[in-house]
């Protein structure tokens, strides 16, 4: 069978290239956070210019998605929804949320959600980013690397769920946040299954 060419496959510098077997060895994996870091810090230090669309982004009275730096939110457990002494992290009069996990230690912003339910409440049960943040610790105590893998929550957006989506996706494609299926182009799959 015939592999399909992509039309549209331009070579990244961000791109890593890596073997399909996993895991990753030690150089695989530092060289695929440096990617990731580098892409990240010319975003955090000069915005891109803005790519004009058919529909604009939904706006709050106070706030653009542009302005959330992950960076500088407080930061939580990346195990939240497991302590009790966050079960209500935030105020959960109606509103929205944005969830970052990061990697403090470099630092990376791995993933970006959305939710209507309070964080907590979003990552109970099944949640495929939770088997991600597992396997990226285990890789990184395996190598002996650094790792302190951390959430945080923008409680300052509606609950409507299209709004939550629209600046999820803008968030996401403005970082290329790894665990994001979104961003699978860029930077592989290597922590899914």
């Amino acid at each position: 069978m015939a592999k399909q060419l992509k039309l549209f496959d331009a070579p990244s510098p961000y791109r890593v290239a890596r073997p399909e077997s996993l895991p990753m060895n030690r150089e695989q994996l530092v060289r695929w956070k440096d990617s990731i870091f580098a892409y990240q810090q010319t975003v955090k230090v000069t915005p891109p210019p803005q790519q004009t669309t058919l529909f604009e982004l939904a706006t709050t009275t106070w706030h653009q998605p542009g302005e959330i730096d992950p960076f500088v939110l407080p930061s939580h457990s990346s195990l939240f929804w497991r302590q009790a002494s966050l079960a209500e992290p935030l105020d959960s009069s109606n509103q929205g949320y944005l969830y970052f996990i990061l990697d403090r230690s470099i630092p990376l912003l791995l993933y970006v959600g959305e939710t209507k339910l309070t964080p907590n409440q979003r990552w109970q049960g099944t949640h495929d980013c939770k088997d991600y943040i597992l396997q990226y610790i285990e890789l990184h105590r395996r190598y002996q690397l650094t790792v302190e893998v951390v959430s945080a929550f923008w409680p300052h957006i509606p609950p409507q769920k299209k709004i939550l989506q629209q600046w999820e996706r803008h968030l996401i494609l403005k970082w290329r946040s790894p665990f994001n299926k979104e961003c699978w182009q860029w930077w592989g799959k290597p922590f899914g299954s």
